[in-house]
């Protein structure tokens, strides 16, 4: 890519741009142990404008051999329709020359807006059939599609694929859900009168995801959005790129195929100008934003400037609770696979143990000679439990994070260290002794540090639960039936999701993701959080030739 035609010049690999290129460098990004690449994105217009994180310079030729997509290795790329330089705006039609500009985003809201009038017209279960066509799509391209992610994230492939799987679940959900979403009819107290309630789609969805998750989140916003009438606008992560713009060409085809406006499901690199765009637009229904707690609350407050709607999916300070009568063979593996799993980049992912005193000790053995087993490694390799860091601002964070819980008096009995290979790689971490109440055990930090706190009593044990800000996920191992229904009470746990005898992590596509407090208080997926993707209306219906008021008032 280069600017204004030009040839090749400096690269840089930052958070505002909107074309994208598969360039061969130093590990940035994803950290790969044994490639040393990392997909970046070139911007190619007006320099000056930007913040530069890091440049490399090298001729035109050069270049053209490092790209990744011309090396036979990576020729599967090409399968998801990537080529060497890639368009970082669909509308309809692909285009955008560098860093989005606010001409081609309000090109992409109004192309948007005219969509979705086509849209909204097309029956609920026609508009699942598309649902399903899309899920088909993604299963012909599962596995190059999970290898993506997990070259641009950093994530274990496995992990890739699975994530890939989650759309396509939430796709086969949205296509039943399509012939049952409505309200209820209820009696009214009026005779010759029905009561019934109608729901209708808000129009146009704004989705905001994280790097994270590139694939999953965008999904379960879609597909329920979708078959709920409203039409999306997706601004993926800037450090993601490639894979917002595979996803969508997937979904466009399918579009393209049923004769449908592409508009339909709009996509568009960018960084913080485009968010704040579609934060302030009240063309945009609803914003639907996964990411911090600090820049989701800088999203919501923009979105009720304007008395908006908004999603939010923020932070999580996840925590297992193990109580004395506890299945260890249960413990070990679940609180392993929590704080490990995809290097502790999960809004689920497990930050704090709490241990009954009674068994503290032996758990932490226990745990700790298992982190020891965990797989580090390349994360294509299929063997491999735990891949790198997404950048080296996260290996910072791990690094300050450890200093800050020496000093509040914790003891790293497992980890604690950068990891001396290529990538983005630390050692998964396992920190005693600090307080239940110590500020960086408050603290979220996006890294796998676990720490260990020891209780007493279960009274106590709620009560560290629910005093971080955070409210996602929590769970408890016990076998005390009554202490369970305790659990899931009003003086149980206050997050979104309470579980019992499982991980914090891993939830299933069926039931509404999302917590509460600091975490925002959104609902995706499953159950009823289809209700945020609509309007619901009370319609009053007198087919009678009277006219009662409510309440037996008289008015004559």
């Amino acid at each position: 890519m280069s600017e204004g035609g030009a040839a090749r010049g400096p690269i840089t690999g930052e958070c505002h741009e909107a074309q994208v290129e598969l360039v061969e460098h130093a590990v940035y990004c994803t950290g790969y142990p044994t490639m040393q690449r990392c997909f970046t994105l070139t911007i190619v217009r007006h320099w000056a404008l930007r913040k530069k994180l890091f440049t490399i310079s090298y001729q035109q030729s050069a270049a053209m051999s490092t790209l990744l997509i011309n090396q036979s290795k990576y020729a599967w790329l090409k399968e998801l329709g990537l080529s060497e330089d890639n368009d970082g705006v669909y509308n309809g039609n692909w285009g955008g020359k560098g860093e989005a500009t606010m001409a081609e985003y309000e090109e992409t809201v109004q192309k948007s807006r005219d969509a979705w009038k086509v849209w909204a017209d097309i029956p609920a279960p026609k508009r699942g059939e598309i649902v399903r066509q899309i899920g088909d799509a993604l299963r012909k391209k599962i596995k190059v599609l999970g290898s993506l992610v997990s070259l641009e994230m950093g994530k274990i492939y496995v992990e890739g694929v699975g994530e890939v799987q989650e759309y396509v679940d939430v796709c086969d959900y949205a296509v039943g859900l399509s012939r049952m979403i409505g309200g209820p009819v209820l009696p009214s107290e009026r005779p010759g009168h029905a009561l019934i309630e109608m729901w209708n789609p808000v129009g146009l969805v704004g989705i905001i995801t994280a790097f994270n998750f590139p694939v999953a989140v965008y999904g379960w916003n879609n597909a329920i959005a979708l078959i709920c009438g409203n039409v999306c606008l997706w601004k993926g992560a800037p450090t993601t790129p490639l894979t917002s713009v595979a996803v969508t060409k997937i979904v466009a085809e399918v579009l393209e195929q049923n004769n449908l406006p592409g508009a339909i499901c709009s996509m568009t690199c960018g960084g913080a100008d485009i968010g704040t765009a579609m934060s302030k637009d009240e063309r945009v229904d609803l914003v639907s934003f996964t990411g911090s707690t600090h820049v989701g609350k800088m999203v919501a407050m923009l979105v009720q400037e304007r008395f908006g709607r908004n999603l939010l999916e923020l932070g999580g300070n996840n925590a297992i609770i193990v109580f004395e009568d506890a299945d260890l063979n249960l413990v070990v593996p679940s609180a392993v696979f929590a704080s490990v799993g995809t290097a502790g980049q999960r809004c689920t992912t497990t930050r704090r143990l709490m241990l009954h005193g009674s068994i503290h000790d032996v758990v932490v053995e226990r745990v700790a000679k298992a982190y020891k087993q965990v797989r580090i490694g390349d994360p294509w390799d299929p063997s491999t439990m735990y891949g790198p860091l997404h950048t080296k601002q996260a290996v910072d964070q791990y690094l300050a994070a450890i200093e800050q819980a020496k000093q509040q008096g914790g003891t790293v009995v497992c980890g604690g260290k950068v990891m001396d290979r290529p990538g983005n790689y630390v050692e998964p971490t396992i920190i005693t002794g600090l307080a239940h109440d110590a500020p960086i055990v408050h603290t979220e930090t996006f890294v796998p540090i676990l720490y260990v706190l020891k209780f007493q009593t279960e009274e106590e044990a709620f009560a560290w639960n629910n005093e971080v800000k955070q409210g996602l996920s929590s769970s408890i191992f016990t076998k005390d039936m009554g202490r369970v229904f305790r659990w899931l009470g009003p003086k149980g746990s206050d997050c979104g999701i309470v579980n019992v005898n499982i991980p914090t992590s891993g939830a299933e596509i069926g039931g509404a993701f999302g917590g509460e407090k600091h975490t925002g208080g959104g609902r995706e997926s499953g159950s009823d959080s289809w209700k945020q993707y609509m309007r619901r209306s009370t319609c009053t219906i007198n087919y009678s030739k009277d006219l009662p008021l409510a309440q037996g008032i008289k008015f004559e």
